[in-house]
């Protein structure tokens, strides 16, 4: 996966630069996608996809395996015993109406901050971290009569920490 400038991903007209703003930025990749019909809206592409539109593979589905087990068995991923403040607590009344999910909503590991046409923004909270994945789908040319479509995924935390 090729990683984005943070400058190059912050000149997207994005609503998550102001929403996120003083939340540190982690990282920053693209991840070309197979060619879809031109105009495709992110919102499109995850309903159409289903709950996981894509499938692991089994080195990562076993490193997920393993560090869900030990996070079971050390209480990594139980509830915090710092109250966190979630990032749905920032969404204005016009972000609730633009939001094709309610904040909240269980998607996988994660839950919805919000789900707008083009922008998904979710959020894990637990004993080691507070954070944050955005994803948004960009047509990008790469030659003058091809378009590639990216993901940019941004992992950012509020507090993040080694040990619970």
């Amino acid at each position: 996966m090729p990683r984005i400038s943070a400058l190059e991903f912050e000149r997207l007209p994005l609503r998550v630069h102001a929403f996120l703003a003083g939340v540190p930025l982690h990282d920053v990749w693209a991840v070309d996608l197979p060619r879809i019909r031109p105009g495709i809206t992110l919102d499109e592409f995850l309903r159409k996809g289903g709950p996981r539109p894509y499938r692991l593979s089994p080195v990562v589905r076993a490193l997920l395996s393993i560090r869900l087990c030990i996070g079971s068995l050390l209480g990594w991923d139980r509830k915090p015993t710092k109250t966190w403040e979630s990032f749905a607590k920032r969404l204005t009344t016009t972000d609730h109406s633009k939001s094709v999910v309610p904040a909240s909503t269980r998607e996988g590991l994660f839950r919805v901050v919000y789900r707008f046409e083009n922008e998904q923004l979710l959020e894990v909270i637990n004993r080691t971290a507070h954070a944050a994945a955005f994803s948004t789908l960009v047509e990008m040319p790469i030659h003058t009569d091809s378009i590639s479509l990216s993901t940019f995924v941004m992992l950012a935390a509020s507090r993040l920490s080694t040990w619970p």
